[in-house]
């Protein structure tokens, strides 16, 4: 059986052998195979090309959609703001409207500035600044033919803060301010000639704006209240308030002689008095008040007299009793001294009486008279009193 089976085994070999040899290609089939491979890839390397380009086509496309008018005006009007460019600003985040609208007004006013270029208003428009604006400002400093400004100048007052084109129209058509403001809490400027009497005057300043003070320069609250002060001064020094009323005039001159727009961003064009009042008599009044001072000084002084003297009365009255009780201290000596001489024989009876009616004589008189050589008795001191 084993033998059978052996037999078999070499029958099929020569069969086996042939497949096997059929299965491996030969070495002339490996070229086509590589090349096939190679097509494959190229082929895929193509399409994802092909797409991607496709998609920036589509990407171009659109976004020159976007700014292909803008970039027609921009050749058209001579602002020289290319498609790459515009393009630029969408990834800077700029807004390519405003700067090519900017650019053409600047252009088509004539502007001629080296700084005024697309990449100044893209730095300007980044600092957050008001590009409109400042192109508005140099087309009016262009038309008024009396400004010279430029556009580094204008961007700079600009990024201060201030509003350029205001600044500018201020210029050319100089603004009015009311001296004291309208919102004020009085309506006038008071102030004191020399002879006391009070003016209440109200002005109004004609300023033109300085646009080379305008960056760090005094506003308008520094120029009201230097003219008030001036004001103010130029009346006190008057001599009376019939020569101001004459005169209003010598008000403006003295105020303008003071400079009074130095460091400020405007220049003083002219004062004028609007209106000048009278009113109250101040100096009459601070006189009446000084009298009525003196006056109350005068009475407190008195009344520190008047005190002073009913210490003293008080004193003396008090220095009479003392002496009082002396005369009465020695009145209780005299019987004794009066026994002594009865006693001695010094004296007799009938001088005795004598003295008694010579007494009792003094006493009546003085009663009668009210008066006593010993001093006022206690009823009469408070009668006096």
């Amino acid at each position: 059986m084993l033998t059978s089976r052996c037999a078999e085994v070499v029958k099929l070999a020569p069969a086996i052998a042939s497949r096997k040899a059929a299965a491996i290609p030969s070495r002339s089939h490996f070229p086509e195979i590589a090349l096939n491979s190679m097509n494959q890839l190229v082929t895929v390397i193509l399409s994802v090309v092909a797409i991607f380009a496709f998609v920036f086509c589509l990407i171009f496309l659109a976004v020159f959609y976007r700014y292909f008018w803008l970039w027609i005006q921009s050749v058209t009007t001579g602002a020289r703001v290319g498609i790459f460019d515009l393009i630029g600003m969408l990834f800077r985040r700029v807004d390519a409207r405003t700067i090519v609208r900017s650019k053409i007004m600047a252009v088509q006013a004539g502007i001629q500035d080296e700084d005024l270029t697309s990449k100044a208003l893209e730095a300007h428009y980044l600092a957050r600044g008001n590009v409109p604006q400042v192109i508005r400002a140099l087309v009016a400093a262009r038309k008024s033919r009396q400004i010279t400004l430029s556009f580094r100048e204008a961007a700079a007052i600009d990024l201060a803060g201030r509003d350029v084109l205001d600044a500018v129209q201020t210029s050319v058509y100089p603004k009015v301010i009311d001296c004291p403001p309208r919102n004020a809490s009085s309506a006038f400027l008071d102030a004191i000639a020399k002879d006391g009497i009070q003016l209440k005057v109200k002005a109004r300043v004609t300023v033109r704006a300085n646009l080379q003070r305008l960056i760090g320069g005094a506003t308008e609250e520094t120029i009201i209240a230097r003219v008030g002060q001036g004001i103010v001064s130029a009346i006190g020094s008057a001599e009376s308030h019939k020569v101001v009323l004459e005169n209003p005039d010598m008000i403006s001159k003295e105020v303008l002689k003071s400079r009074l727009d130095d460091q400020t961003a405007f220049e003083i064009v002219s004062i004028d008095i609007a209106d000048i009042d009278v009113g109250e008599n101040i100096g009459a009044r601070l006189q009446a008040d000084r009298a009525e001072a003196d006056t109350r000084v005068a009475r407190a002084k008195a009344e520190s007299r008047r005190a002073e003297a009913v210490a003293i009365e008080q004193e003396m009255i008090a220095k009479i009793e003392e002496s009082r009780a002396e005369v009465v201290a020695a009145e209780a000596n005299v019987p004794i001294a009066i026994a002594d001489a009865l006693q001695q024989g010094k004296m007799k009876i009938m001088d005795y009486y004598k003295l008694r009616n010579i007494t009792a004589d003094t006493e009546m008189r003085q009663s009668i008279a009210g008066t006593s050589t010993t001093g006022p008795s206690a009823s009469q001191r408070q009668g006096a009193q």
